[in-house]
């Protein structure tokens, strides 16, 4: 076999799968960047502090693009010691990528203790004005839920006594009123009575193994590329190949 078109060949699926790459790279960025500007508010109330995953995201989507392109250089080049470096980089992602997918599986129970911990917090404290609270209506309002586990979260809140359940629970906010939303006997029949915990805890526990499926499907493409570059390395390096 002759060995200038076997290196053409790896050196054209390289080039393939670093551009698939550094598409990862930039959909991992818009996603960082979409999550920073637009759930804020919802991550705070997942997380007991604030949380960095956008700028994680955002970081290792920048990385990707970076290196995206320059496994791409790399093989136009066909530096072996470029070709290494990538290689090493890929292996560097795919370790990454692989406990940051067990870690998710395994520590799910904590995630969702965490959830209902900070969540439990922003109800108790709820004033309607800061973000916290912002984020449990907009919360309430999409998924049409009320309260940690059900209405009855609100009765120990601050809120309650001078306002009574937030407007955002209510079926109908045109038909709620401080006073109704006040009166504990008659409030339940204009809120919505599954709590939002269950909710989103459900929507977790049923898309978790989808999650970590293509979590660990991203990863182990990283062998694929591992492979191709240390392949095209090995061959250039025995047969001194030069790109002219």
């Amino acid at each position: 076999m002759e060995t200038k078109p076997v290196i053409t060949c790896l050196k054209t699926l390289l080039i393939v799968y670093s551009f698939v790459f550094w598409i990862t790279g930039a959909i991992l960025l818009a996603v960082g960047v979409w999550g920073k500007l637009m759930l804020g508010p919802y991550i705070s109330l997942i997380a007991d502090n604030s949380t960095n995953a956008p700028y994680v995201l955002i970081g290792t989507g920048t990385v990707i693009i970076v290196f995206g392109l320059f496994g791409c250089f790399a093989t136009c080049r066909g530096s072996p010691w470029m070709l290494k470096l990538y290689a090493m980089f890929l292996s560097l992602v795919f370790l990454a990528e692989l406990v940051a997918g067990i870690s998710g599986f395994v520590f799910r129970h904590e995630i969702k203790g965490t959830f209902r911990r900070t969540y439990t917090d922003a109800v108790l404290n709820y004033n309607a004005d800061d973000e916290a609270s912002q984020a449990v209506d907009n919360l309430q309002h999409k998924l049409r839920c009320c309260g940690v586990y059900n209405y009855t979260s609100w009765f120990a809140s601050v809120y309650y006594p001078s306002n009574g359940i937030p407007v955002s629970c209510c079926f109908n906010s045109s038909d709620c009123n401080p006073e109704d939303l006040r009166n504990a006997t008659i409030a339940p029949s204009k809120v919505y009575h599954q709590g939002c915990f269950e909710l989103v805890t459900s929507f977790m526990e049923t898309n978790m193994a989808i999650i970590a499926g293509v979590t660990f499907g991203i990863a182990f493409s990283q062998l694929i590329g591992m492979l191709l570059a240390c392949c095209l390395s090995r061959i250039i390096t025995a047969n001194q190949y030069e790109m002219v």
